[in-house]
């Protein structure tokens, strides 16, 4: 059990210091003291009284990921809340169980009190992973006149679920609206290749240049998450 809550400490202090951009040397520390360089990442680095539960939550999360959903489902039963059906379903999406995830959704919008915006975009991510399009443009065309709609991956999967039913045109529409420079990389390559498809080849060779020219101004941090995708863009590039 120890070895495991060393692991999971260990796991904890690296996702924080990606996700905050901490200097990197800290991976050292944390992978070659895992005990001592963990402990101290933790104090020097995340935390704070008021972090102590959420730090405990994460590393018991990562130890059993299933408790979490334990606990909100006991929490759920216990009170029939919007909040707490939404906070069981995102549990649900993050174990990527979509199948459990959407009819936690649906019920919670069928409360007429709440702002129904954050449950809707949540469902609409569930069909995607699901492959299910005719419900993703349902929803979508329920909350797309709402300005957090434009220019959202929202907005990214509404506009993938209208080529898959053969709407180009509106497809083509929503997908550009998500060519944001220094942002969304891989939606945009998935652009450029629709793009292509449509037989648009100078509008997608002028996404995939914008990408690789901003790969190159990339933080470290940012080569390594997008670092398949920006390779994927030079092979495309190179093909053109």
């Amino acid at each position: 059990m120890y070895y495991y809550f060393i692991i999971a400490l260990q796991a904890y202090c690296i996702y924080h210091l990606f996700k905050n951009r901490n200097p990197y040397y800290w991976v050292f520390a944390i992978l070659f003291l895992p005990l001592i360089g963990s402990v101290i990442y933790l104090i020097t680095q995340v935390y704070n009284k008021r972090d102590a539960n959420k730090i405990q939550e994460n590393i018991v999360s990562i130890i059993n990921p299933t408790k979490r959903i334990k606990d909100l489902e006991k929490k759920l039963q216990f009170s029939e809340t919007y909040q707490n059906r939404v906070n069981l379903a995102d549990a649900y999406l993050e174990n990527k169980d979509f199948t459990n995830a959407i009819p936690h959704y649906l019920d919670a919008l069928d409360d007429n009190l709440q702002n129904d915006f954050y449950a809707t975009k949540q469902l609409i991510e569930c069909y995607f992973n699901v492959e299910d399009y005719n419900n993703i443009i349902l929803y979508a065309e329920k909350i797309k006149d709402s300005s957090e709609f434009l220019k959202s991956k929202s907005q990214f999967f509404y506009g993938l679920a209208l080529e898959k039913l053969g709407r180009l045109e509106e497809a083509e529409t929503n997908l550009k609206q998500i060519d944001i420079r220094y942002s969304f990389y891989e939606e945009r390559f998935i652009l450029a290749k629709f793009l292509l498809n449509r037989d648009k080849k100078e509008e997608a060779k002028a996404i995939l240049d914008e990408i690789y020219l901003e790969s190159q101004n990339m933080t470290k941090q940012n080569q390594r998450i997008y670092r398949n995708t920006i390779a994927e863009v030079e092979k495309l590039k190179s093909s053109l």
